[in-house]
């Protein structure tokens, strides 16, 4: 059907082209090619009916390809079966022809989990891409990491979906990152699915999911399905929208049965559709219409409902079943179809470079020009691979294209679409798609457009590193290699970042947290052949000031020859709690008491100054400089002397501000059983932690709490120590919080003493 309604396009367009007197089409057009959007319209008379048909034709062809295109990442808490999700999408969809386990006790790994370390580990580090077809349908799937500590794989991932799965444990609930991706995800503005894992473990229950998912995620939600029994009796689902039986059968559960509802489920399904369509219809006012005047509503009249509301992201379906058990993933690959928007659903913006970064919709359209967005770099074997998602135009192998970052025009020599760690080559490909191109050097969030605009999309969040790890190489020989994986590496992934200590000469690498420092130095070892000695972990204080304090300092500096003269008076103050800027300095001054083209050069001044506390050393943020009087020479006066008068002036007058110390603080969920609920909070009492929720479920306990990262480290083996292995946690960063008077003076002291023996 959709086959003969393409080829049908096709010839009606190609007629339109050849027969019209107002169009040519290049000699060597094939029908092919005009299928593919890869022809060129010679134009003779423009503005005219016949143009302006041709281009409806055209337009309506695109529509109906993009409409059959679906761009999704699933994305979860760690454990909760992304991984072993994707394993069962692309068996079905026949992308692969065999199911392995994410720790592949085989020797094979999950497909998307490609990297060694992802294998040995069982969890996933690097996002991953990859294309299969299901009834018809492309769907373009981005697996990502459940790690806090490799967040910005998910971040990244969303800023280019059209849409995303998110995986719930039936078991565990709405974790800690569930909550994240879920704030990534509305970031974003990503239309959701939920798929509520794991039925066939005990202890299962999917109301209490959803019921978390309405409280804790403010999901406005409502289950798609009902399951036919649970933990070891899980048999089926019950499909409320058509209500249906779907049982799943086959070695690999890839035969779908599908029977009348049970006797037994029957009543319970009825009341759980009725609930569906109340929910829908509190945010769908057709369906609210029907729904009120007591109108029978059909399975088309709700999926419609659904789709407009899933699709305006005021409603989440929840799907149901067991990736694990190959249970329930084909249900959920036909509503990632019926209520997941295709690209031309889904409003993106660019800022247009020529007039003042004016926001601009783009028409998602292939007959636009060219606006792709490079959202990861990989380090591959043939160079670097440079992950775009194509909003507007074509890209075609050859073509010239121009980051719109650089200004530099680059070839492009090979454009591939990815299978995990496999590639396929492709000569070309439309807005909608997400494609890899080989040796275009480029950064993480630059825009390529074919030159014809001057468009560049907005960037994603980037968190701020919250721990530091000093790193060396073990020989003397390694040096080229070991600086060659750690620019490598950064380039890769924004959140990790490399620095070296002035004071110590020492590389300094920066990340998320333990984990993620930990994989890059052991990927260094494996992929460079560097082993590296790594110092104690080292957390990212600040430095801050809490009063109002005056600065008024005059730089005089004679030495024979031209002096240095400079002079800076105003004030240094606190900003504002939850302020969005973590510097401001402000010019008041009236009158050329200092000529205007010195102040950048006291803003710069100001500027270094605070990268350096005088307390520990450690970068003052929160504060805003005012700059209201000064003076200067008509000879000794320059930009360097008004760059020391200001760092000498932030110096004198930031012991009067009363500065203060701080630290990152953790948010901490344990999940522990509830014997050893005591020992646990006592423990965390001990790391001057803040218990801030204790909830009960079932055998567990779950607590959180906030506490500071410099007293969580190797937490993880005092957990293990403390419930006999069988507590987990999960940390992210929360906020830099005020440390204690004794934890301040302590931290003054031990910075001394080290200066001192320096």
């Amino acid at each position: 059907m959709a086959r003969s309604a393409r080829s049908s396009a096709t010839r009606l367009l190609y007629s339109l082209c050849t027969s019209s007197s107002e169009f040519r089409l290049a000699p060597s057009t094939s029908a092919g090619a005009l299928l593919s959007g890869n022809f060129q319209l010679r134009q003779f008379s423009a503005g005219s009916a016949a143009a302006a048909r041709q281009r409806e034709e055209t337009n309506a062809w695109w529509k109906e390809s993009l409409q059959k295109l679906r761009n999704i990442g699933i994305s979860a808490h760690i454990d909760s079966g992304k991984t072993t999700l994707t394993e069962r999408v692309l068996y079905y969809t026949g992308r692969i022809h065999e199911i392995h386990e994410v720790r592949g006790r085989d020797g094979v790994g999950a497909k998307m989990d490609s990297m060694d370390l992802e294998r040995e580990k069982g969890i996933t580090i690097q996002s991953a891409a990859t294309y299969c077809s299901w009834k018809d349908y492309q769907v373009n799937i981005i697996d990502t990491p459940g790690h806090v500590d490799f967040t910005i794989e998910v971040e990244r991932a969303l800023r280019v979906l059209d849409g995303a799965i998110l995986v719930l444990c039936s078991v565990g609930g709405v974790q800690s990152q569930s909550i994240t991706v879920d704030r990534q995800m509305r970031r974003y503005e990503v239309p959701r699915l939920a798929f509520i894992n794991k039925l066939d473990r005990m202890g299962a229950d999917p109301w209490k999911v959803l019921n978390q998912a309405r409280s804790k995620l403010r999901h406005h939600s409502a289950a798609m399905q009902v399951p036919i029994g649970l933990e070891d009796d899980f048999k089926g689902l019950v499909d409320l929208v058509n209500l249906k039986a779907y049982y799943f059968h086959g070695s690999s559960g890839e035969n779908v049965v599908t029977e009348d509802i049970p006797a037994n489920v029957k009543e319970f399904a009825l009341e759980k559709r009725h609930e569906l369509v109340e929910v829908v219809s509190e945010v769908d006012d057709k369906l609210a219409e029907q729904f009120l005047s007591d109108e029978p509503i059909s399975a088309t009249d709700l999926e419609e409902a659904i789709r407009r509301a899933t699709t305006a992201r005021k409603f989440v379906p929840f799907f149901m079943g067991s990736a694990f058990k190959n249970k329930g993933v084909q249900p959920l690959l036909d509503g990632v179809l019926s209520y997941l928007p295709n690209p031309t659903e889904v409003c993106n913006y660019a800022l247009d470079q020529t007039k003042n970064e004016e926001k601009v919709q783009l028409s998602g359209s292939p007959a636009g020009p060219l606006v792709a967005l490079a959202f990861k770099l990989e380090e591959g074997r043939f160079g670097q691979l440079t992950y775009l998602r194509i909003y507007e135009g074509i890209i075609k192998k050859g073509d010239f294209i121009m980051n719109v970052n650089t200004g530099k025009k680059v070839k492009v020599p090979r454009l591939v679409r990815m299978h995990s760690n496999e590639m396929e080559d492709i000569q070309q490909a439309h807005a909608g798609q997400i494609v890899a191109v080989f040796g275009v050097d480029c950064a993480s969030g630059d825009t390529f457009t074919d030159g014809s605009v001057r468009y560049t999309m907005t960037s994603m969040s980037v968190p701020e590193p919250v721990m530091s790890l000093a790193i060396s190489a073990v020989s003397k020989d390694s040096g080229g290699n070991f600086s060659k994986a750690l620019n490598r590496f950064q380039k890769e992934d924004p959140t990790f970042r490399v620095g070296l200590d002035p004071e110590s000469g020492q590389t300094i690498i920066s990340g998320m947290g333990e984990l993620h420092l930990a994989i890059y130095v052991e990927r260094m070892r494996r992929e460079y052949k560097v082993d590296a000695n790594v110092g104690k972990p080292r957390v990212n204080f600040r430095e801050t000031i809490t009063q109002r304090t005056e600065f008024d300092y005059l730089h005089k500096k004679q030495s024979g020859g031209q002096g240095q003269y400079g002079r800076v008076i105003g004030y240094m103050e606190p900003l504002p709690l939850g302020s969005p800027t973590k510097f401001e300095f402000e010019n008041m001054l009236v009158g050329q008491a200092i000529p205007s083209n010195f102040v950048p050069a006291i803003e710069k001044g100001f500027k270094e100054a605070a990268n350096s506390g005088a307390l520990i050393g450690h970068p003052v943020e929160n504060i805003r400089i005012v700059l209201t009087d000064g003076a200067a020479h008509t000879v000794d006066s320059s930009e360097l002397a008004f760059k020391l008068a200001a760092i000498y002036a932030f110096r004198q007058c930031y012991t009067t501000a009363k500065p203060v110390i701080l630290e990152p603080v953790m948010l901490v969920e344990l999940r522990v059983p509830t014997e050893f609920q005591g020992t646990v909070t006592g423990d965390i009492n001990k790391r001057k932690g803040m218990i801030v929720g204790n909830d009960q479920e079932g055998d567990d306990s779950v607590i959180t709490a906030h506490v500071p990262l410099n007293n969580m480290f190797e937490y993880s083996t005092s957990l293990r120590s403390m419930t006999q292995g069988k507590g987990e946690f999960t940390m992210e960063y929360l906020e830099h919080s005020q440390v204690s008077q004794d934890v301040q003076t302590q931290l003054v002291n031990a910075y001394k003493s080290t200066k001192t023996s320096d």
